[in-house]
């Protein structure tokens, strides 16, 4: 790319000299012609004049000869011989002149080839040379952290080219700030949430077992207090396991042990497992499949928290529908894995970010529901590392998580 911008440019400025001499050259020859022109326009007027100095010369000769007709032949011949002589250094005299004329007007067809050649060149290359200032303030601005400027693209060549790719550079880094600056948010919004909801807790685990130390307490009041502490801790748990659970995936630290896994047994363990959660909340679960079972290969614990963050989604914020639906099918080499609950609707500016990290619906944001915001983004970074993927959408027919899995 470079020894092609280069040799390119090489022969433009070539092409441009060349074309730059041509023309210096034409108005060099324009010059000559002109000068020649008027010299040749001048001439008859100068043989007219040497025409009659020699015809008065003769004329005064005529005279001068029937007056002194006693002169010897030889002093008439030394005159003749001395006008001829006069006559012949006149000419020498012109030619000097001439040369002199003719040297003068070299210089100045030289000096006027010279600024022609510079005049054409300039104009020749104005174009791009205004081209290349706009480039250069462009990467000035980009200096400056104007992200925002873009470089006019003019031709298809090189300064185009690297226009282009000034314009793209200045997309790419603004858009990584921005990322950056939206990350900066979030993690000062998650340390914000975090120490909120592991000092809550903590305070209440701190305030129970302090009640439980009274001596004066009664027993089943002390029993009443360490359970609430205990549900606490559980709680407080829960929180530290997803914070470090994010770290690991966010850098890479994760290694699947990937076997064969059927989904079906796996939904019909899980759900047993939040039976509790299901009776705590007031709900009713099914689950149907359109198949006896569903093999994928993949990493099994892993899998089972990713759909179990999705169940117990749907618990949390599904409460108030009374029902949580499962359902399973196969659809060529997929599997689909539909989770339905009938709580209240997800606002669509907050549906398109649920499963980032660090996100958190506006409603969520209380003692009972309240969490990292991190469970459905560990979820999806465990589905995708699958090979599969997880969307939601959600209206009055009811709010769905939808996984796809490949099958084998």
């Amino acid at each position: 790319m470079e020894d092609k911008f280069i040799h390119s440019f090489r022969y433009r400025n070539l092409w441009y000299s060349i074309v730059s001499a041509i023309m210096a050259l034409i108005t060099v020859l324009i010059f000559l012609g002109v000068v020649n022109f008027i010299s040749y326009a001048l001439q008859p007027n100068q043989e007219v004049s040497q025409t009659l100095e020699t015809t008065t010369s003769n004329y005064k000769n005529q005279i001068s000869n029937s007056i002194n007709n006693s002169v010897n032949e030889d002093i008439y011949r030394e005159s003749i011989n001395s006008k001829n002589t006069q006559a012949d250094i006149k000419p020498t005299k012109n030619t000097q002149s001439n040369n002199k004329f003719n040297l003068v007007i070299y210089v100045i067809a030289i000096f006027i080839g010279f600024l022609s050649f510079i005049t054409y060149f300039l104009i020749f290359t104005k174009k791009m040379s205004t081209y290349l200032r706009e480039i250069s303030n462009g990467i000035d601005e980009l200096s400056t952290g104007n992200f925002d400027v873009r470089i006019p693209l003019r031709n298809d060549d090189e300064f185009t080219r690297i226009a282009q790719n000034l314009n793209r550079m200045a997309v790419e880094i603004k858009m990584i700030i921005e990322e950056e600056r939206t990350t900066e948010n979030k993690k000062n919004e998650l340390i914000t949430n975090v120490a909120h909801d592991l000092r809550t807790p903590l305070t209440s685990i701190i305030g129970y077992l302090d009640l439980v130390s009274r001596k004066d307490l009664p027993a089943d009041t002390k029993e009443k207090y360490i359970g609430i502490a205990y549900n606490k801790s559980i709680r407080l748990e829960k929180l530290i396991e997803d914070l470090f659970s994010y770290t690991k995936f966010e850098f890479g630290e994760v290694k699947f042990n990937k076997e064969e896994v059927d989904l079906v047994k796996m939904l019909y363990q899980l759900l047993d497992e939040f039976y509790p959660s299901f009776k705590e909340y007031g709900l009713e679960y099914s689950f149907d499949s359109t198949v006896p079972s569903a093999v994928v290969d993949a990493d099994g614990d892993y899998l089972a928290r990713a759909f179990a963050n999705l169940i117990g989604n749907a618990i949390k914020y599904g409460a108030d529908g009374k029902n949580v639906i499962l359902h399973l099918e196969v659809k060529d080499t997929e599997v689909i894995v539909t989770i339905t609950n009938f709580g209240e609707v997800i606002p669509k500016k907050d549906l398109a970010h649920i499963f980032e990290k660090f996100y958190r619906v506006e409603y969520s944001r209380n003692e009972e529901h309240g969490g990292t915001g991190l469970g459905l983004a560990i979820a999806r970074n465990i589905f995708e590392m699958h090979g599969g993927h997880v969307e939601a959408r959600s209206g009055l027919d009811g709010t769905v998580f939808e996984v796809v899995l490949p099958i084998g």
